[in-house]
């Protein structure tokens, strides 16, 4: 049996407190919303199945202090693995590395701060009208809401419980702290550590680094692999799924759905915390317009979907077709874009237009440079017609 413990209707319920969840909760708060926000684990932040890079506006979206930040990057170097290599070097800070821990709490410090209520060991078991059932440490209990947001990550059981169609395509993630020399100023991107995706280096320290890649398939042996380059030393190892793709609706039925429980997550790099958070914004403006008007039907919902497409939603479309570009290049033809990319005039393209969160600029800034020619004809070769003209391509898989 569930218990139904007081009268109180929630204006809004947020289940998950990952950054997108506390972000709306936050938001729903400062709109003067009656907000509640559980979360399935017993610590915020825990377990990690995030890389902890952030870009420097993910991280000024989050709206917190530093004291989660362990370093600061400012470029990149991209390895092929077959001699071909391409540095740049921003010489201002583009990007964090984060205490994802850290930065979880915080965020859900800053909620709770706004007047969100947290609890904690709980999660959604079921949905029946606009009452929430749960079970966790307080047993079962049904809860009250006038709007839901699903902030439950990947495998949303929320999107689920509600009969919406999920992301199309799920990557595995595996990624361990090393101890090994690295230079702290730069991420590496090591493109033919997997098929379907890369591997990276992420500098913690000039001592430490987070050594990881992603996969459709075999993520484990191709990540064993990889991390034998670097003496195999393992600090801590983590995992995780990456959703690539954006469910066809993220609203319907009094619910929201933000982060990557929608499918948010960036396919040209796997981060979600800046389109989380943006989403979960867009989420607190829509919920807030609802509970002002009393209404919640799905016409009302919409605009939710409408906010966040304007906002970014060519960015993930554009992605997505890189994404499907990259997955049909060989290694050789990785290794001859990086040489043809090691050119003075386009590595300062890159550093002046380049944008982890936005990387439709950059891509329509080199396509019109005539002196890049040899660099286009490289990817047009593998599908990037496709990205510059947004035609697909009816023979791709």
């Amino acid at each position: 049996m569930y218990a139904r413990h007081g009268s109180l209707t929630w204006d809004v319920v947020v289940v998950g407190a990952g950054p997108a969840g506390s972000a709306a909760a936050r938001a729903c708060a400062k709109e003067g919303l009656t907000t509640l926000c559980i979360e399935e684990h017993g610590t915020i932040g825990y377990p990690v199945q995030c890389a902890g890079l952030l870009s420097a506006s993910a991280f000024a979206e989050c709206g917190v202090s530093r004291r989660s930040v362990q370093n600061e990057v400012s470029g990149a170097r991209m390895v092929s693995d077959l001699g071909g290599e391409l540095l740049f070097d921003a010489r201002t800070t583009k990007a964090y590395v984060v205490d994802r821990c850290l930065l979880d709490r915080e965020m859900a410090e800053n909620a709770a701060d706004a007047g969100a209520e947290f609890r904690l060991k709980i999660s959604a078991s079921g949905i029946r009208g606009s009452t929430l059932l749960t079970r966790g440490v307080r047993g079962r209990e049904e809860i009250p809401f006038r709007l839901l947001i699903a902030a439950d990550g990947p495998r949303s059981s929320v999107a689920r419980m509600l009969g919406l169609r999920r992301p199309a395509t799920y990557l595995a993630g595996v990624q361990a702290d090393v101890p090994c020399a690295v230079d702290p100023r730069y991420v590496e991107l090591h493109p033919n550590a997997s098929p379907d995706f890369f591997g990276w280096v992420i500098p913690v320290s000039a001592t430490r680094a987070r050594i990881g890649l992603c996969a459709r398939e075999g993520a484990k042996d191709h990540f064993e692999r990889f991390i034998a380059r670097y003496g195999g030393n393992s600090l801590h190892l983590a995992s995780g799924v990456i959703p690539l793709g954006v469910m066809p609706q993220t609203y319907g039925r009094r619910a929201l759905v933000v982060g990557d429980a929608a499918g948010f997550a960036k396919p040209t790099s796997g981060g979600g915390v800046y389109t989380g958070v943006r989403s979960a914004k867009h989420a607190a403006a829509v919920a807030a317009a609802c509970v002002a008007r009393g209404t919640f039907d799905d016409e009302s919902l919409r605009d939710y979907e409408r906010r966040w497409k304007e906002d970014f939603g060519r960015e993930l479309d554009i992605g997505m077709k890189a994404l499907r570009m990259r997955q049909k290049m060989t290694p050789q033809e990785i290794d001859r874009l990086c040489r043809a990319l090691n050119d003075p005039d386009i590595i300062e393209t890159i550093v002046e237009h380049g944008d982890m969160d936005r990387p439709g600029t950059l891509i329509r800034k080199l396509a019109l440079k005539p002196r890049l020619a040899r660099v286009m004809g490289i990817l047009f070769a593998s599908g990037v017609r496709q990205i510059l003209t947004g035609q697909e391509n009816p023979h791709s898989g």
